[in-house]
């Protein structure tokens, strides 16, 4: 009789055992790993903004060499409740307002036209200021783009592998990028926006031979512009965008004018060597590199931690990457695999094209490191994203995984 009693408990807790395993199964997933690679870039581009900005910050603005810092942190503060409001939101909520996301996006763009909400800064005027709400329609226009793309995606269904359906899808970013580029006169984000249209189509589209020639067309494209620039490099009314380039491919024979600020960046990346200078050491943020809490605070990252910390940090954007991958390969249909897609392409492109810069690798234009760089749009902006993709993870199920 003992034995028999033995075996009922053991069959007991084995069958409770099968149950909680079941239980665990059917519970929503969510991705505890991504949002700890997301909180730990923000606390460290805080720190490093910090860092940064507090000589040009102390320079600039009465001794305060916090100014900055603030207002990171209160935007980055404002971010993450967006996030989490967004992430505890069902993500095909959002659809029904991608149309509106979209018209919307080509609105903002042309109020900053308007002078009463037109905000200017270093030169270029791509901000709306409302009140104490400063925003770049440029990355209002990012997230729209995702949600519009991935709607129209998924109401196309099979439409798509046509070839009218593909320019279709091709060309609806267009004119977004357009009035990016003329009106706010920001070519880098509309390279961005056209950029996550592209890997959005090419996730959707079995047709991977346009894009090969797309590829080796723009490839020929860009070299007969360098040649091009070459064979003009001596007229005294060259656009500014042909000065970067003939910069970029000398950058020291150009040291005074559009060279200055990619030589001060190589610099400091040079002096940081392995383990770098030390934290707050700089010398380049010194006066020395141009907005340095900006578009080349990676520069400053591997100035102080040497090229331990810019691999580290290019470490942790691919985990982040690779999180993406993950939830948009196990997202519950089409619509949140391309939601996750278009946020995974904003970051990567972006990523890509900021390190790109401040090594020289293309010539210099102004893109920011995500979650790092100094930016209150950005960040918020990117941090609803973030939340997107979250919700997309909370509608996985464990089982599935």
């Amino acid at each position: 009789m003992a034995g028999i009693r033995v075996e009922m408990r053991a069959g007991r807790r084995a069958q409770a055992r099968a149950e909680q395993t079941r239980r665990r199964q059917a519970e929503n997933f969510f991705d505890y790993s991504m949002l700890f690679i997301v909180l730990f870039l923000l606390g460290f581009g805080l720190v490093m903004i910090y860092s940064t900005s507090s000589y040009s910050a102390a320079m600039q603005h009465e001794g305060d060499s916090t100014f900055f810092l603030k207002k990171q942190a209160l935007a980055t503060v404002l971010g993450i409740f967006v996030m989490m409001l967004v992430a505890n939101i069902p993500y095909h909520f959002w659809e029904r307002f991608a149309s509106l996301a979209y018209i919307g996006s080509v609105v903002l763009i042309f109020m900053v036209k308007i002078p009463a909400l037109a905000y200017s800064a270093n030169g270029a005027t791509r901000w709306i200021k409302v009140g104490p709400l400063t925003i770049q329609p440029a990355e209002v226009a990012k997230l729209g783009m995702i949600l519009f793309l991935a709607s129209m995606v998924c109401k196309m269904g099979r439409g798509i592998r046509t070839t009218k359906g593909f320019f279709t899808i091709l060309l609806v970013p267009a004119p977004v990028c357009v009035m990016i580029w003329k009106v706010t006169n920001n070519l880098s984000s509309a390279i961005i926006v056209f950029g996550i249209a592209a890997l959005m189509l090419f996730v959707s589209s079995p047709e991977y031979k346009k894009f090969v020639i797309m590829g080796l067309a723009g490839l020929a494209g860009v070299i007969a512009l360098i040649f091009l620039i070459r064979g003009i490099a001596a007229s005294e009314d060259m656009g500014f965008r042909f000065a970067r380039i003939l910069a970029w491919l000398d950058p020291e024979a150009y040291a005074n004018g559009k060279g200055f600020q990619t030589l001060q960046a190589l610099y400091a990346i040079g002096s940081g060597g392995i383990l770098g200078k030390g934290l707050g050491q700089s010398m380049q943020k010194l006066g020395f590199l141009p907005e340095a809490q900006n578009d080349m605070i990676f520069s400053i990252i591997c100035e102080e931690l040497g090229l331990f910390g810019g691999i580290a940090v290019i470490l942790m954007f691919l985990l982040l990457i690779w999180r993406f991958m993950v939830i948009a390969n196990n997202a519950p249909d089409l619509f949140g695999a391309l939601l996750v897609v278009g946020v995974m392409g904003h970051v990567a492109i972006q990523v890509i094209l900021n390190i790109a810069v401040v090594t020289n690798t293309i010539p210099n234009t102004g893109i920011s490191l995500p979650f790092i760089s100094y930016g209150g749009s950005a960040v918020l902006f990117m941090l609803a994203e973030i939340g997107l993709v979250l919700s997309v993870a909370r509608g996985i199920r464990l089982k599935d995984l």
